[in-house]
């Protein structure tokens, strides 16, 4: 189960326990022992907000975030399909805020980017490596630099998709569409972004 799922059910389950009675909004508790028998010395109650006590609960469990990771493009798609606004727009959003506020951001002539592709269907999996190079009027390019899928097959539309010619920020497409967690971008020999590592 992802942990987003898990949030929402941890939520709706914290609010109303049970049905017939008020959704909560804030949760206290204490030790049985002073709900019992409250005496002048007994601690005071600990409160927390729903959504609060539910993401401390959720990010306590083994959950399978990292087994399929999806794009933000897919899971936006995925929101949409379950006819959630909210989540599509929320998706986007926070997909391109994530991309801004990198540390790394703005991609710069001579950043080289990888993309990893898993094995689908019956093709094997392959990278393609774009060079990020200065264009006209400020804007840069991503051109296509080298891929590993075999010869053997056609590669005509199977590679270079991404590559952009004229563009304020040409790695925008490639992070909502193949997705953060399967990108590597090396500046001046380093890599300053490794989406595959665990």
């Amino acid at each position: 189960m992802r942990r987003t799922e898990a949030m929402k059910i941890i939520t709706r389950v914290l609010k109303q326990p049970v049905e017939g009675v008020a959704a909560a909004d804030l949760i206290y508790g204490r030790a049985l022992p002073h709900i019992e028998a409250p005496g002048p010395e007994a601690p005071q109650p600990w409160a927390m907000q729903v959504d609060m006590l539910a993401l401390k609960i959720a990010a306590q469990l083994p959950l399978t975030d990292d087994t399929e990771q999806k794009s933000p493009l897919e899971q936006a798609e995925d929101a949409k399909r379950a006819r959630d606004l909210v989540g599509e727009v929320g998706v986007l959003m926070s997909a391109g805020a994530d991309l801004e506020s990198a540390p790394w951001h703005p991609v710069r002539p001579g950043d080289l980017v990888h993309v990893h592709y898993e094995a689908g269907g019956i093709s094997d999996p392959f990278g393609e490596t774009y060079i990020i190079g200065a264009a006209e009027h400020g804007f840069l390019s991503m051109q296509l630099l080298a891929h590993t899928l075999p010869e053997a097959e056609d590669t005509a539309g199977l590679v270079g998709c991404f590559a952009v010619e004229d563009d304020p920020d040409p790695l925008m497409e490639l992070w909502f569409e193949a997705g953060p967690h399967r990108l590597t971008i090396v500046r001046d020999g380093r890599v300053v972004h490794n989406g595959g590592a665990k």
